[in-house]
């Protein structure tokens, strides 16, 4: 059951994000005024994404792989799910927080715009590098 939720929340991070990261580009390219509109997209985005790394986490410590790798020990097999999988991710969500704080301190809409493609766009970055794509197809 955890591990269809983390599968599914992941779609939708991975859309919120994704549309987040093209809203602060445009936003920056166009000169656009930083608006609400915008602030609250990217605190959607950032607690969504915080809400999959606890789903994560979870399913991590909880998963019957877990154990078997406790007992067993990491081959290169299960190493992408074991170590490079949540520790990218969780450097992903770390540079979208970093970048949601940032952006709460610069008083131009030019600097808040960059603040979310920059920090947000190495997030997405780093989730795209290391979703297991043969078990989501």
């Amino acid at each position: 059951m955890m591990k269809t939720i983390h599968s599914y929340w992941a779609y939708i991070v991975l859309a919120i994000l994704i549309f987040t990261v093209i809203n602060a580009i445009l936003g920056l390219i166009q000169k656009k005024e930083f608006t609400h509109k915008d602030f609250r997209l990217g605190l959607f985005t950032l607690i969504t994404s915080h809400i999959q790394l606890l789903i994560g986490l979870g399913w991590y410590f909880m998963s019957p792989w877990y154990k078997s790798m406790k007992a067993n020990g990491i081959d290169a097999s299960n190493r992408l799910l074991a170590v490079e999988h949540p520790t990218v991710m969780i450097l992903a969500i770390v540079l979208i927080t970093i970048g949601w704080s940032k952006h709460k301190k610069e008083v131009k809409s030019e600097s808040k715009f960059k603040k979310f493609a920059i920090f947000y766009g190495l997030g997405l970055v780093l989730i795209l590098s290391r979703i297991p794509w043969s078990n989501w197809f």
